[in-house]
């Protein structure tokens, strides 16, 4: 029976996962792939702690060229994370041949275009299924279960953490600093949550995605991105009440010519399936012009849950060296592609939350509605909370019709210069099109 022979980089949360899963189910593997898989050596700088799997000492190297150069290692696998060293590695285990697995999707998403290249120059693959989603296979649902379909949109809930933070929002009422103070404490969030909370972790995600979708690049510098740190308690409160929930929602729609790509909280019907997914939970939205919509949705990070991906990542392989084939599918992204346009967020047409503080006194509603109808934003409804003393301020809620960002954005900047509006607009935009209830 043939060994396939693989090297580890990086033994930490999913590093273990993977170790686990090949010590676990090891039979399984070999009897599906007919083939034995044989972990040659994992180096990681700490080879002293205790992890929640034993392996032989001798397989442990703080030297990562021991994987890097060994000529018996097939595969690498690579989870280190960040940019540096990781795209070293990755590009010396390219040259010297070797298959690479990596879940590192901001390496991917700023570096994909360099390291795709190389794995065509030497005649190797590079696979990335834990680099999205976690244990959802949404790599190869695109690479090839959706192959032959025009992808026409894609939403996304990618970052377990945010989805964590507001779903805790939603059902308790809860502050986002206390909730995000106690999410660090349990393990949810990391100490610091930029990544996460601002969107960014959710970006590179998705330019991985919208690179398989359409087969161009993309600058990531292009997709705008907002987070989730200026939700209160109010805005979930009211769009539960209007049949809404408020989601870290990543988008793309449109064609290989253009497409529309943000991240931003996003109002999702409460009657859709992507409004549902609660806690740390990921899912994916699609609608193929021949499939039409399907959604995928599971644990999106994790020990075993990405272990799991990196793990079907080493059969896949390893079933292309036993045929002797490389480049089965093509890799996303050559260098020889063009950069796809994306609209600006400025151009983009939707529906949109506002939340407003006005001082309490007649003819406040009136003056607001006349700068958003000066710049073409008709309102859906308005509501007002919170009625105090005379001349004290409350909280004025409104859902426009559909409108170009531009105009909005004009319009909110002379509505905060008016004496009776009171601080910053809160702004959500509202996905209903694509994501219709039922």
């Amino acid at each position: 029976m043939k060994r396939i022979k693989i090297g580890l980089i990086g033994f930490g949360t999913i590093g273990t996962g993977v170790v686990k899963i090949l010590q676990k189910n090891s039979a399984v593997i070999r009897q599906r792939l007919g083939a034995s898989l044989e972990l040659l050596r994992i180096a990681d700088l700490d080879i002293t702690s205790a992890r929640d799997v034993i392996v032989r000492r001798e397989l442990l190297t703080t030297d990562a060229a021991q994987v890097l150069d060994d000529p018996e290692i097939d595969i690498v696998i690579e989870l280190m994370g960040g940019i540096e060293p990781a795209k070293k590695f990755i590009l010396r285990a390219i040259k010297n041949g070797k298959h690479v697995i990596t879940a590192n999707k901001a390496l991917l998403a700023e570096h994909g275009d360099e390291i795709f290249r190389a794995a065509a120059e030497y005649g190797v693959d590079v696979t990335f299924e834990g680099s999205v989603g976690g244990g959802i296979p949404i790599i190869r649902a695109l690479r090839e279960g959706l192959a032959a379909n025009n992808i026409l949109g894609i939403f996304g809930i990618l970052n377990g953490t945010s989805n964590y933070i507001l779903s805790r929002m939603t059902e308790e009422s809860g502050q986002f600093e206390d909730i995000l103070k106690d999410a660090q404490v349990q393990g949810y969030a990391e100490a610091d949550p930029t990544l996460d909370i601002e969107g960014i972790d959710t970006a590179h995600k998705l330019a991985i995605l919208v690179h398989l979708a359409y087969g161009k690049k993309i600058n990531l510098a292009k997709i705008y991105t907002e987070g989730i740190s200026k939700i209160t308690p109010l805005d979930i409160e009211f769009a539960r009440e209007l049949g809404y929930k408020i989601k870290l929602l990543a988008i793309c729609r449109g064609n290989e010519r253009e497409i529309d790509v943000r991240v931003h909280p996003t109002l999702i019907p409460d009657g859709h399936l992507l409004s549902r997914i609660e806690g740390t939970g990921n899912a994916i939205f699609l609608q193929g012009d021949a499939v039409g919509p399907c959604m995928l949705y599971g644990k999106g990070a994790g020990m075993m849950p990405t272990g799991s991906a990196v793990v079907a990542d080493i059969m896949e392989l390893s079933r292309n060296i036993i045929k002797g084939i490389t480049q089965r599918i093509e890799p996303i992204n050559q260098g020889k592609l063009k950069e796809i346009k994306i609209r600006g967020i400025q151009d983009i047409q939707t529906r949109y939350y506002l939340r407003l503080s006005a001082v309490d006194k007649p003819g406040v509603l009136a003056k607001i509605a006349g700068v958003l109808g000066r710049h073409q934003i008709s309102i859906h409804s308005v509501v007002q909370r919170g009625r105090r003393s005379r001349g004290g301020a409350v909280s004025i809620f409104m859902l426009t019709h559909e409108a170009r960002e531009a105009n909005l954005q004009k319009a909110l900047r002379n509505i905060e210069k008016l004496t009776l509006v009171r601080g910053r607009t809160m702004c959500i935009r509202m996905e209903d099109g694509f994501l219709q209830a039922g």
